[in-house]
């Protein structure tokens, strides 16, 4: 068995998730509006938690259309709220659409946002060399930085150590150990 990073052995899913997601490039704009959602409804909770709840995500925010969500009414809004599929935190949920009508802006306005997040770092990713879990950050001046972009255009749940989760995730910084394989995998992708 591989040396993967060690926070993902917990469950098979987790193992999944490492191994076929985490810490690839990701240039997609649907799967970066996803991780956006997704990151934001884990503030406070296991990644687990949302792991978990993923499908329950797609279904009750369009498969992450962020045009679809950015058209949701109050009242699809509230609906959420029952959907046990999903976080049930109204702040959360609302934060979908804020943030899809954001996301839908920079699109506009950059060509995607893809452009737009990868131009923070010119297009290549961070590829940091940590031996062990306890050197990994939980925040960066680039997820600074990212942060305040993202709050100046009038996202929400997106503070400094939402975004290092997020630009990990992405690709956008790959923090997979040394000893994992996928650490050079990931660069090469």
């Amino acid at each position: 068995m591989p040396a993967r990073c060690p926070w993902s052995l917990s469950t098979p899913e987790y193992i999944a998730y490492h191994d076929d997601e985490w810490g690839r490039p990701q240039h997609d704009d649907r799967v970066l509006f996803e991780f956006l959602i997704l990151e934001g409804a884990q503030a406070g909770l296991s990644w687990r938690t949302i792991l978990e709840k993923r499908a329950g995500y797609r279904r009750a925010f369009a498969d992450f259309d962020p045009a679809k969500v950015a058209r949701f009414s109050d009242a699809r809004l509230e609906k959420l709220m029952l959907d046990p599929g999903i976080v049930r935190n109204r702040l959360k949920i609302a934060s979908a659409r804020t943030n899809a009508r954001a996301f839908l802006d920079i699109q506009r306005e950059f060509g995607s946002f893809d452009a737009w997040l990868w131009a923070f770092v010119d297009g290549r990713p961070i590829v940091n060399r940590f031996t062990g879990p306890a050197e990994v950050p939980a925040r960066t001046e680039l997820s600074d930085r990212i942060s305040k972009a993202l709050a100046k255009r009038g996202f929400k749940f997106i503070g400094s150590t939402i975004i290092y989760a997020y630009l990990q995730a992405m690709g956008v910084v790959n923090d997979h150990l040394l000893s994992c394989p996928w650490h050079r995998r990931c660069q090469n992708d």
